[in-house]
């Protein structure tokens, strides 16, 4: 996404555009001391809890959690995509875009656009000429109007019927196999092609601007698979792509909530009972990424599952995927079918209604949370109330301090027997370990401030840079951090790196450097924390002292040290010796022997 950009691009067009102006245009703010205040445009309130910053171009609601950059903004309010919202931007500060944004992912991706649409058109019509396809849709309950409004397709029970059509030169029959609409022969055959989707139900994905960028195809009787994507190509990565998104964007402008399911058909029957705002995953879990694109269109979600045992284990995943984005101001819910049921049969057997009625009795993720883990002990005895409690630790590791958290943390410690301060005294200590895989230094400490304590120096030192960019000048060995092997040395060198090039920086040219990468969300958490100095000279000085602490803790002196001591008590192994020599030179100081 942004890598399509230059980061000198995005530095003069976020210098260059002006949240406050930008914001007003679409929200009454009030001046308030140096920040302009108002009620969040993203939750209902009657205070003011939405502050803009003119200095750091940043936005942040103490309610609901809503923060960014103006690009940000634009994504979360007026529902844009970030290469929109960049062009939006680029036009009001009379920017050009730089070929890399005009032009598409590679040279050919708007010739591959149009072979899709070319490919969607030929499906469609060959559904329109078979009347096998057409009587299993009659079968389905899919009407006309809604064949139209998905344009569904029939891919011929043929080996070459696509090929045919579209891949008279071998330019062409590549530019097929770039979009894995064909497939490449192997044996005897070699060196030929054949089509990917034959005898198949077709369903045509879109992307946020309604162009075709892949398929999900479906058998007409019996087969395996039952359902087939396509493959990860230049326009289609099913990780990140939503089906029915596009449609419940044309169906509704205003998206109160969202309604996720599995199927494409399920999402095709919803619609067509006035349910037009479900959607599904592409045979996949439901990721980070798509609930973040989720919550770019409203704050409410509801999972629904099927009731059995994989239906149960998919809504597990889900909660666990959606975990770290639970925040006040959003609602996720579980909604679980009856026994032998998807969506598409019983909307069709219980009409739109009985089906809505069921969503407004879907389970919070709290309380479906706490009857999970429940389940799973015996609460009649200490020893399961204290695995219920080790149970639950490394769940709200993963998510974001808050009003939400707090309150999930009570609902618990009812459950668990003991007062809800401890508990949450638990899950604040060293006890409650986050997953391996959300162990990070980029700690913050209770109600929001830093404490200088060695594990969050990192923190420290990263949260003073996004506040005060301009005090990472103050550092001149930022060099030496790189021999610290420690998780987030390195995104601290990188911003000390990018906020002393720039010649003015400030807090959202910084986030914006970051907005594709996985540290994104964290930064922006950091910098919705109250500043720990009031001006870049303090900060400078606090900025100073904590890299020269992380250095003496952690960098080449201490890991001399660490190599001299294992050398007197224990001997070291060739490596050993050459880096200890290595450092002892760069020191001044006699090689190791």
């Amino acid at each position: 996404m942004t890598g399509r950009i230059p980061d000198s691009f995005l530095d003069e067009l976020v210098s260059r555009s002006d949240i406050v102006d930008i914001i007003s245009a679409r929200v009454p703010l009030k001046k308030a001391g140096r920040e302009y205040k108002a009620c969040c445009p993203f939750h209902n309130e009657k205070s003011a809890s939405f502050s803009v910053s003119p200095d750091k171009q940043f936005y942040h609601c103490f309610g609901c959690g809503a923060h960014g950059t103006v690009i940000g903004f634009l994504m979360q309010y007026e529902k844009m995509e970030f290469l929109d919202a960049v062009a939006d931007l680029a036009q009001r500060a009379g920017l050009e875009l730089p070929r890399e944004a005009q032009a598409p992912r590679d040279p050919g991706s708007a010739d591959l656009h149009e072979l899709m649409l070319r490919a969607a058109r030929f499906f469609e019509q060959n559904l329109a000429d078979s009347p096998r396809a057409q009587a299993y849709l009659r079968r389905r309950g899919i009407d006309a109007g809604t064949c139209a409004k998905f344009s569904l397709g029939y891919a011929p029970d043929a080996w070459e019927a696509l090929l045919k059509r579209f891949g008279d030169q071998e330019e062409e029959r590549r530019r097929l196999l770039q979009v894995g609409l064909v497939l490449e022969r192997s044996g005897e055959r070699a060196g030929g092609y054949y089509d990917r989707f034959r005898d198949r139900l077709m369903f045509p994905i879109r992307d946020s601007r309604g162009r075709v960028i892949g398929f999900g195809g479906r058998v007409i009787d019996q087969g395996e698979p039952k359902y087939m994507n396509s493959p990860e190509t230049p326009l289609f990565h099913k990780g990140r792509e939503l089906y029915g998104l596009y449609e419940a964007r044309q169906a509704r402008i205003d998206l109160k909530q969202l309604l996720i399911v599995e199927g494409y058909m399920d999402v095709v029957r919803l619609h067509q009972a006035g349910i037009s705002y479900a959607l599904a995953t592409l045979g996949t879990a439901t990721t980070q990424e798509h609930l973040n694109k989720i919550f770019r269109q409203t704050a409410e979600v509801v999972f629904c599952f099927d009731g059995d045992r994989a239906g149960r284990q998919a809504a597990w995943r889900a909660l666990e995927n959606a975990l770290p984005l639970a925040r006040d101001g959003r609602e996720l819910k579980f909604m679980f079918l009856p026994e032998g049921h998807d969506p598409d049969t019983l909307v069709a057997e219980e009409g739109p209604a009985a089906f809505e009625n069921r969503m407004k009795q879907a389970l919070p993720l709290s309380e479906y949370l706490v009857q999970q883990l429940i389940a799973q002990v015996d609460l009649e005895h200490i020893d399961g109330r204290a695995k219920l409690k080790a149970l639950a630790g490394p769940l709200f590791a993963r998510m974001p301090e808050g009003i939400y958290r707090e309150m999930l943390a009570d609902r618990l410690a009812s459950k668990v027997g003991m007062p809800a301060n401890k508990l949450k005294e638990f899950f604040a200590s060293g006890e409650s370990k986050r997953p391996a895989e959300l162990k990070s230094e980029l700690e913050i400490g209770r109600r929001g401030r830093m404490s200088v304590g060695r594990g969050n120096l990192l923190t420290q030192a990263i949260t003073l840079i996004l506040h005060h960019p301009a005090a990472a000048r103050a550092i001149t060995d930022a060099h030496l951090l790189t021999s610290i092997d420690k998780p987030g040395v390195a995104v601290l060198k990188e911003l000390l790196e990018q906020a002393g090039a720039a010649a003015a920086p400030n807090t959202a040219m910084l986030l914006e450097r970051w907005r594709d990468r996985p540290e994104y969300e964290r930064l922006t958490e950091l910098a919705t924390l109250d500043p720990l100095v009031s001006d870049a000279a303090a900060a400078a000085k606090e900025l100073k002292m904590a890299v020269q602490k992380l250095l003496e803790e952690y960098g080449p002196g201490h890991r001399m040290d660490e190599l001299l001591k294992k050398a007197q008590e224990l001997g070291l192994n060739y490596d050993e010796k050459a880096e200890l020599s290595s450092l002892l030179q760069a020191k001044g100081r006699p090689r190791a022997p």
